[in-house]
């Protein structure tokens, strides 16, 4: 989700559902430690809950990077062991460290110690296997690993990642889902918390995923159709407040656009994009999405622009 879930995004989606758990982009250990750490860290007090997740393979920069998580005050720290991008393998993290259980055991082990007794949870993404390698055992070994280093929570991408071969959108596409090796973790591993992840559209998949794990996590379909996390509060946390509509969260969305501009010079297409998918499957919806588009009004006001997409709506 790099340049997607960025804090503009969460802020967003932050409008249609209270209770989901929202996640970062990867931010990679090196960025933070040796770069803008406000730029990469800092969020919206109302994203909260938000994890951060982190990219990178050496423990004692995981755990430097889970202390800024800390002191910046993100609810989980999240390790990703799912990326299959060869940017990603060139810097030895992301999916090619599932060959690797004990340095991801390591890394948890120092993250946690970096967190304290007590702290926010340090939790492990990872795919069911790498190429072509698609015994339950090694998905299993690799859990089990991790799991006593003392990590609780793991979020499974229910397909192999295929380090050499495949684009990551292939990687998201070609592997086969096979959502039955992350029921089978939570059958063996009964203590943990088992969220499952990967091809995930409707909120009747989720429910019959529930059955069998513990959480779903939903990535792009979410991004896409961010209308569809609108009942989500009261469905999965019977929270039952009034649902918003489209047009207080785009209301909404500008108010807080007027507000990074003002404050940071942001340009409000930048904060934008991010909610083009708001109005999906409703008269007038690509009319709406080429205005907010439409980089020859980025000199106007949010509030301007938005007048004139309500008005191809009428």
């Amino acid at each position: 989700m790099l340049d997607w879930t960025d804090a503009h995004c969460r802020y967003f989606h932050r409008l249609i559902t209270r209770h989901t758990r929202l996640y970062t982009e990867m931010v990679t250990t090196g960025a933070l430690i040796h770069g803008d750490v406000p730029r990469h860290l800092r969020f919206n007090p109302e994203e909260h809950p938000l994890a951060l997740q982190l990219g990178g393979s050496e423990p004692a920069d995981l755990a430097q990077a889970a202390r800024l998580g800390v002191q910046w005050g993100y609810d989980e720290i999240n390790l990703n062991c799912g990326c299959p991008s060869e940017r990603v393998q060139r810097g030895a993290f992301g999916a090619c460290l599932m060959a690797e259980p004990q340095l991801v055991a390591d890394g948890v082990k120092a993250m946690l110690d970096a967190v304290g007794a007590g702290g926010i949870p340090v939790t492990v993404k990872h795919r069911i296997g790498i190429d072509k390698v698609e015994s339950y055992a090694f998905v299993r070994d690799f859990v089990g690993t991790v799991a006593q280093a003392g990590c609780q929570v793991f979020t499974v991408h229910a397909r192999n990642a295929w380090l050499k071969g495949l684009s990551p959108k292939e990687n998201r596409e070609v592997p086969p889902l096979r959502y039955e090796l992350a029921h089978r973790l939570k059958t063996d591993f009964p203590s943990l918390t088992i969220v499952v992840n990967g091809g995930l559209t409707t909120t009747e998949q989720m429910h019959q995923q529930l059955v069998h794990v513990d959480g779903v996590m939903v990535g792009r379909e979410a991004y896409h159709n961010p209308w569809a996390m609108v009942g989500w509060d009261a469905q999965f946390w019977g929270d039952n407040h009034p649902q918003p509509t489209r047009e207080a969260v785009e209301e909404a969305m500008v108010a807080y656009m007027d507000r990074q501009t003002a404050a940071h010079g942001t340009p409000w297409a930048h904060m934008a994009r991010h909610m083009l998918g708001l109005r999906n499957g409703t008269p007038g919806a690509r009319r709406w999405r080429q205005v907010w588009s439409d980089h020859r009004l980025k000199g106007l006001p949010a509030t301007e622009v938005m007048a004139r997409a309500r008005q191809v709506l009428t």
